[in-house]
């Protein structure tokens, strides 16, 4: 029987809400992983994927930014965006790189902005390739 409670939120809707035996979200500054019986903790979200296992079998999501709450074995992940891995378009995100690659920047923030878009870009990749293996 999975002992977490999972919730994965966005500011639009509730993307998932399920039972698991283990989570593993990106964080700003690496990955986590949470079993049952997990420390209480608050910790910000970063760019990147988070993977609900449940039975053996795994579920992956794109997620950006927001944070994670971990009490009484509930996991609620409030971020700005989370999107399922198979619901990736691999082409569109790797136009979306393409044409970030070659946009020129001429100032720091428009560097940062460009940055920030690859970095998204091929999180979103690695998420959704991971998930056809």
């Amino acid at each position: 029987m999975p002992a977490l409670h999972c919730y994965v939120v966005t500011p639009e809707q509730t993307v998932r809400e399920t039972f698991a035996d283990f989570v593993a979200v990106a964080l700003d500054d690496g990955e986590l992983g949470i079993a049952p019986g997990r420390a209480p903790l608050i910790a910000r979200l970063g760019v990147g994927e988070l993977r609900i296992t449940c039975a053996g079998k795994t579920e992956r999501y794109y997620i950006e930014n927001g944070f994670v709450e971990v009490i009484n074995n509930v996991v609620s992940l409030l971020t700005e965006r989370a999107v399922a891995a198979d619901e990736i378009d691999e082409f569109f995100v790797q136009e979306e790189l393409d044409m970030a690659r070659g946009e020129p920047a001429h100032t720091p923030e428009g560097m940062a902005l460009r940055d920030e878009t690859i970095r998204r870009a091929r999180e979103q990749l690695r998420v959704a390739r991971r998930n056809t293996r």
